[in-house]
C-alpha cells in the first residue's frame, strides 16, 4: 500500500515474506516487510555460478537459504521490534524457533540495553502445527575443504596459518568490499572467495524515520552466509576464529551481563553448529578453530610470524558502514587498538610493535581511561571484541616487570596505582595461555593442531 507510513511504535508485525536463490547467477534474495509496508529486499551473492542443484544438495541449499533468511532478518526486525513475527512462504519447527529466539534475544542484548528495551519474552517465532521435528539432514559427500572467514585482524590470520601447517585445503573467504580485508586475503597467497551482501536500501530510510538502531549479531549472519556458500562451493567446513574470551560479556551494574560479541561466543557456536549438522547437512562442520585459546594465546601465536605486520588491522573504525575511516590502519584511540597493542606487547619486540601501530600507545597518559576500561578498573569492559579484564591485567603486570616497558606512562601508572590493589596470583600470564574449554574442531584436526597451539 503506497500510503503506508513507518511509525516505529505503531508497527504490529514483522514479516519474513520470501527468499529465493537464482542458481544461474548465484544471487539470493531475502525479502522482509513491516505490516503492509514496502518490501525490504536484501541480496547475497556467491561467485562461481551457475550452480547445479539437484536432489539432496538442492534440499540442503534450500534449508540453508531459509536459515540465512531467518537470521539476517535481525537487521530489519530491530527497526521496530514488534511483538508479532510472521513467516509467510515456509514453516519452521520448534528447534529452529528456539535457535532463532536465542539469537535474537542474546544477539540484540547490547542493542536492547542501549535503547532501554527488554526483549525477553517478546520475541516469539511461529512454529508450524504439523511441523514437529524434521527428518535428520543427509550427508552430501562434500569435499574436504574449508571456507575460512577472514576479517582482516590477527585472529583469522592465526587460523589460516594453523590450517596451512596442518595441510588443510582452504579458501580464504570474506563478505563485502573492504580493501583492507582483500589485501590481507591476497597476502595469504591462498585461493579467495569474496561474497557480496547488500542490505535493503529501505533500511537506511527507516533509520531516517526514527527506527530503533544499534548493534546486531553480525557473526551469526556471516556464519549463515558462509554455510550457504559452502554448500554451493562444495566445501565440508566453515571455519571462524573466535577465541574463548568472546563468551564473556561486560558486567553492567543493575543489568547483569551484556555480551557485545555474543554471536562470537561458545553458546552461539554450539547451537548453530549443531543445527546445521542436524537440519542442513550432516557432513558440513561449522567451528571456531581458536575456541580453546584465550586472546593472549592468540596474540602469542600471531607474534610468531611478521608476514602480516604491514597488512592486518583489528581497528573497528576501518569497518564502519558510515563515518570516517582512519588514514592509517590503526586509529590508536579505540578499544580494539588499545587491546591489540596490549595483548601483543608481551610477545613481540617493542620496536616491532611500535612499528605496526606507528606509535607507543602505552606511553600516552591521555589514553588512561581507555586502558582502565580494559583492566575493568573503575569501569566495565568496553562493548567491543576485546579480551577479558584478567587478560589485560596480566598483560600489563607482565610489562611492568620488563625494563623496556615499565617506564612508559600507563605501565608506570598501573604499577604505582592499580597493581597494589590486585591479587598477585591473578596476574600470572602462564595460566591464561593454556588450552581449555569446549570446542567443535574435528578431533583428528585438533590432534594435529594442539601441540602447535600449546607450545
Amino acid at each position: 500500500m503506497s500510503d503506508w507510513k513507518f511509525q516505529r511504535d505503531e508497527v504490529r508485525a514483522f514479516r519474513f515474506v520470501r527468499c529465493g536463490l537464482d542458481a544461474q547467477t548465484g544471487v539470493a534474495e531475502l525479502v522482509y516487510a513491516f505490516d503492509e509496508g514496502p518490501e525490504l529486499v536484501e541480496t547475497v551473492s556467491v561467485p562461481g555460478a551457475p550452480f547445479v542443484l539437484e536432489g539432496t544438495r538442492a534440499l540442503a541449499v534450500e534449508n540453508a537459504l531459509r536459515l540465512l533468511h531467518l537470521i539476517a532478518g535481525v537487521s530489519y526486525y530491530k527497526a521496530a521490534v514488534p511483538s508479532e513475527i510472521r513467516i509467510e512462504s515456509y514453516a519452521i519447527n520448534a528447534d529452529t524457533a528456539a535457535l532463532l529466539e536465542s539469537i535474537y534475544v542474546n544477539g540484540l542484548g547490547e542493542f536492547a540495553y542501549r535503547n532501554g528495551l527488554d526483549l525477553h519474552g517478546r520475541i516469539r517465532f511461529p512454529v508450524a502445527e504439523a511441523g514437529g521435528t524434521s527428518s535428520a539432514a543427509p550427508s552430501l559427500g562434500l569435499r574436504h575443504h574449508a571456507l575460512v572467514a577472514i576479517g582482516g585482524g590477527k585472529d583469522s590470520l592465526v587460523s589460516i596459518e594453523a590450517l596451512r601447517s596442518a595441510g588443510v585445503d582452504q579458501t580464504v573467504t570474506w563478505i563485502g568490499n573492504s580493501q583492507l580485508i582483500a589485501a590481507c586475503a591476497a597476502r595469504t597467497e591462498l585461493p579467495t572467495l569474496n561474497l557480496g551482501r547488500a542490505l535493503a536500501p529501505g533500511l537506511f530510510e527507516l533509520n531516517r524515520q526514527g527506527a530503533w538502531n544499534g548493534h546486531i549479531p553480525v557473526t551469526a549472519i556471516n556464519s549463515a552466509i558462509l554455510v550457504l556458500a559452502a554448500l554451493l562451493q562444495d566445501a565440508d567446513q566453515v571455519v571462524f576464529s573466535n577465541e574463548r574470551s568472546a563468551s564473556y560479556g561486560s558486567m553492567i551494574a543493575g543489568t547483569g551481563e551484556v555480551n557485545h560479541q555474543w554471536s562470537k561466543g561458545w553458546q552461539f557456536e554450539h547451537a548453530f553448529g549443531e543445527h546445521v549438522h542436524k537440519q542442513v547437512a550432516a557432513d558440513l562442520h561449522y567451528y571456531s578453530l581458536l575456541r580453546s585459546l584465550s586472546e593472549l594465546a592468540v596474540a602469542r601465536q600471531f607474534a610468531r610470524t611478521d608476514r602480516y605486520d604491514a597488512h592486518f588491522s583489528s581497528c573497528n573504525r576501518n569497518f564502519h558502514i558510515m563515518g570516517e575511516r582512519p588514514v592509517n590502519r590503526w586509529c590508536g584511540v579505540c578499544p580494539k587498538c588499545h587491546f591489540v597493542f596490549l595483548a601483543l606487547a608481551p610477545f613481540m619486540p617493542k620496536p616491532r610493535l611500535v612499528g605496526i601501530f606507528g606509535r607507543n600507545l602505552l606511553d600516552d597518559a591521555g589514553q588512561a581511561a581507555g586502558f582502565d576500561a580494559l583492566l575493568e578498573f573503575q569501569d566495565h569492559k568496553p562493548f567491543e571484541c576485546v579480551g577479558e579484564g584478567q587478560e589485560s591485567r596480566a598483560a600489563m603486570a607482565t610489562l611492568a616487570a620488563r625494563p623496556e616497558w615499565k617506564e612508559d606512562a600507563l605501565v608506570a601508572r598501573f604499577q604505582r596505582e592499580i597493581q597494589p590493589q590486585l591479587v598477585a596470583e591473578e596476574l600470572q600470564l602462564a595460566p591464561l595461555l593454556e588450552l581449555e574449554g569446549e570446542h567443535r574442531v574435528p578431533p583428528a584436526l585438533w590432534e594435529r593442531l594442539r601441540a602447535n597451539f600449546a607450545a
